[in-house]
């Protein structure tokens, strides 16, 4: 289903990105990281489509946090460095798929076993970075 470009399409979706970051921050120091990775990513993922809808573009597909950070960032040069923190945050685990199914890791191990050395605090440090940026970002559209 393709979104109506517009300004109030992207504050939805920032909406609920700013929802899916405090969720992941609820569950911080919880034994499970990989919950925590999970909804960085959905929460990212949502912050950038926002940045895509405000540019005045249909979001008709999913093309990955680092092929959506990419783009803006090649386009909009106030979002530099975008694309440095998004693949901070995607070699730290953010990723839709990895932190959710067990084939995505050798056996025997699940996800909830996959990410034991990761900093959360800091990956929601990171995240509520690009949270900021791309909420400005839209805020100056």
């Amino acid at each position: 289903m393709a979104l109506t470009p517009s300004i109030p399409e992207a504050l939805r979706w920032l909406c609920q990105a700013t929802s899916d970051l405090q969720a992941a921050r609820n569950d911080i120091q919880h034994c499970c990281p990989n919950w925590v990775l999970f909804k960085v990513h959905q929460a990212l993922e949502k912050a950038l489509v926002a940045a895509v809808l405000c540019r005045g573009e249909a979001f008709e597909g999913h093309r990955g946090l680092m092929g959506m950070a990419q783009r803006l960032e090649a386009e909009e040069p106030e979002l530099r460095g975008l694309v440095l923190d998004v693949q901070w945050l995607c070699d730290c685990g953010t990723d839709g798929k990895a932190t959710q199914y067990p084939s995505y890791h050798p056996f025997p191990m699940t996800p909830s076993e996959a990410f034991p050395g990761v900093d959360e605090e800091e990956v929601l440090k990171r995240a509520q970075k690009v949270l900021v940026t791309l909420k400005d970002h839209v805020g100056r559209k």
